[in-house]
């Protein structure tokens, strides 16, 4: 009898070791676009030190379509995009939660020479009428556009917000990223190039962020955002998750997204 006793209480202890060790090592994954994804790993960062209930990773960029096809199927609990649900998407039972307003950047590599433009040259740049950097001041380098596919979201904001970019036909002379960190990398890599995509601070690393018309992202008065938010299905449960997002909701969540120079938005 006290045998058994003590085999029942040492397999009762190493069952709660193991699921001790599985809750340790529980892994949360937010999928979906690249927009805002420094910002995002940085909430996620900071809950994790505050919580420390999981491991919550945003891996590399497969669209906000994508994201919502992982969360729409069950694949993924949590997904994030930076565009409006269509109705069909809502009515399927996806949610919606808009966390972070991202200004739409233009960054350039820093050999450029240029650090501001306005609104009417980026739509020469972009349209191929402007092909030299000397045209605007910089060195002599010829400009290597970087652009994104038509459905990209920061493009989709760009072409409702910014002057003279809603019918702007984008040069064939141009190179088309698929994820906004394709598009980072290569202004990055490339000599005389020039890119967009959603404003974070680590942009400010290693490339030249345009004032545009005198408007740096970070102004009240720049003309033009992205908004990125967090899906999940209504029939959410996970307590993971759930925890995610209420801290999300939190302060300490709105400062990591000031922080990084983009504006919390309230629920």
């Amino acid at each position: 009898m006290a045998f058994s006793r003590i085999m029942a209480a040492l397999l009762g202890l190493c069952l709660a070791v193991v699921n001790a060790a599985g809750a340790e090592t529980r892994k949360l994954d937010i999928v979906g676009t690249g927009d805002g994804i420094d910002v995002l790993r940085a909430i996620a960062a900071s809950f994790m030190q505050q919580e420390g209930s999981a491991q919550v990773e945003v891996p590399p960029s497969i669209g906000s379509g994508g994201g919502i096809a992982a969360v729409g199927s069950g694949k993924a609990i949590l997904g994030r995009v930076a565009r409006r649900l269509t109705d069909a998407e809502a009515a399927s039972g996806i949610v919606y939660k808009a966390i972070a307003r991202l200004p739409s950047a233009f960054i350039v590599h820093p050999g450029c020479g240029v650090s501001a433009v306005t609104s009417a040259q980026l739509v020469a740049i972009y349209s191929g009428r402007l092909a030299n950097w000397k045209e605007l001041g910089g060195a002599d380098m010829r400009i290597r556009v970087v652009r994104r596919e038509d459905q990209d979201s920061t493009l989709t904001v760009l072409r409702a917000s910014m002057p003279g970019w809603h019918d702007l036909e984008i040069t064939e002379k141009s190179k088309i990223a698929t994820t906004t960190q394709e598009a980072i990398e290569t202004v990055r890599e490339v000599q005389g190039a020039i890119g967009f995509g959603p404003f974070s601070r680590p942009l400010e690393q290693g490339l030249t962020v345009l004032r545009v018309d005198g408007h740096y992202p970070t102004d009240s008065d720049y003309p033009s955002s992205v908004v990125l938010a967090l899906i999940y299905l209504k029939t959410l449960q996970d307590p993971d998750a759930l925890a995610f997002l209420r801290f999300a909701d939190a302060q300490k969540a709105a400062d990591v997204i000031t922080s990084l120079g983009s504006l919390p938005v309230k629920p």
